[in-house]
């Protein structure tokens, strides 16, 4: 009878640490419901974020307000994943609620470049751009502002197309591409693209209304693969020019001042008035230079070139909320003096 009951109390210890165990395995795989909010770095809700379960299918999104709800085992691992921020795993460890703040992916985001009405890689843009910006323009007396890039782009040609100051600059990216068509690049002011002839009373050269001094940068597009954003009109080159803005948080003021000093290098080759007498009395009329000769003749290049000094002078109040006006035209928080 005691062997009996010895055997009995074994099997009853036995069956104890089997079901004992059974518990414990089923409390370690049962599922558990784990909620919670899903921010940026700045505490903005991340709507459209993707957590699962690490190794199995199961999965949630995030609503508009970034709140998530998952059913998940009380030992699994979240991963939470979102375009443009590090992807992060985070054990659950029996918890019931995880909120989590996201870190951008700041190598994720230089890959991408803005192109004009699109972004592309900085793998696949292969197009030619030169950019120069406002410490490294010609300086000098500067009347348009294709001055301020002249020599300084490779592939980019500018020359005076005459006296006139509406006359303008040719200019000509990688030389002409049609024979009857003007072969002029595409001017973009500060995204609005600007077309000769678009403003009456304009002249031929529009950009001899912008103040070179208000000007911050200018980019040039060379190749189709740069100009493709642009449209037809860009089968030229894109010539794009970024002006001055102020600053919300100060106020800036700019005076701009250049003087200047012209004087004549040399002059046309004449005759003095010894050997002009002479030609005109072997030719026969001597007798025409009596009263010449009488009060004496003038050297016109000396009345008529003299010593030049001028002065440019720009004043520049910039607001926060204005820019040059797409026309060209300087807005009214410049003030601009030539002498």
């Amino acid at each position: 009878m005691k062997q009996f009951l010895l055997k009995a109390a074994a099997v009853l210890c036995s069956l104890a640490a089997l079901v004992l165990s059974a518990s414990g395995l089923s409390a370690q795989e049962r599922n558990i419901t784990v909620t919670g909010i899903v921010t940026d770095e700045a505490g903005l809700p991340l709507a459209g974020l993707a957590v699962f379960a690490e190794g199995s299918t199961t999965g949630a999104i995030t609503d508009l307000d970034g709140n998530y709800s998952i059913e998940a085992p009380s030992d699994a691992v979240l991963v939470f994943s979102y375009l443009g921020y590090r992807t992060q795993n985070v054990a659950v460890d029996g918890r019931t609620r995880i909120d989590l703040a996201l870190e951008p992916d700041t190598e994720l985001l230089s890959d991408a470049v803005v192109i004009g009405y699109g972004t592309t890689t900085r793998k696949d843009m292969t197009g030619s751009i030169s950019a120069v910006n406002s410490d490294d323009f010609n300086s000098g007396l500067i009347s348009s502002p294709e001055q301020l890039i002249n020599g300084k782009v490779s592939g980019v040609q500018i020359t005076s197309s005459g006296g006139s100051p509406t006359s303008g600059n040719t200019i000509r990216i990688r030389g002409g591409a049609s024979l009857n068509a003007s072969n002029d690049p595409l001017i973009v002011l500060d995204g609005v693209p600007l077309e000769s002839g678009g403003v009456s009373g304009m002249g031929t050269n529009f950009l001899s209304l912008i103040n070179p001094a208000d000007i911050e940068s200018m980019t040039v597009l060379k190749d189709a693969s740069s100009t493709a954003i642009y449209g037809s009109r860009a089968s030229n080159g894109v010539v794009i020019i970024t002006t001055k803005k102020g600053r919300s948080d100060k106020l800036s003021i700019t005076f701009n001042t250049t003087l200047s000093l012209q004087n004549k290098t040399r002059t046309a080759e004449m005759l003095s008035p010894e050997q002009f007498v002479q030609m005109a009395t072997d030719a026969g009329y001597g007798d025409l230079l009596g009263d010449w000769q009488t009060n004496g003749f003038t050297d016109w290049n000396d009345q008529i070139y003299q010593t030049a000094f001028g002065t440019d002078n720009s004043l520049s109040v910039p607001d926060s909320s204005q820019r040059i006006s797409p026309s060209g035209c300087p807005s009214g928080t410049t003030t601009r003096t030539v002498s």
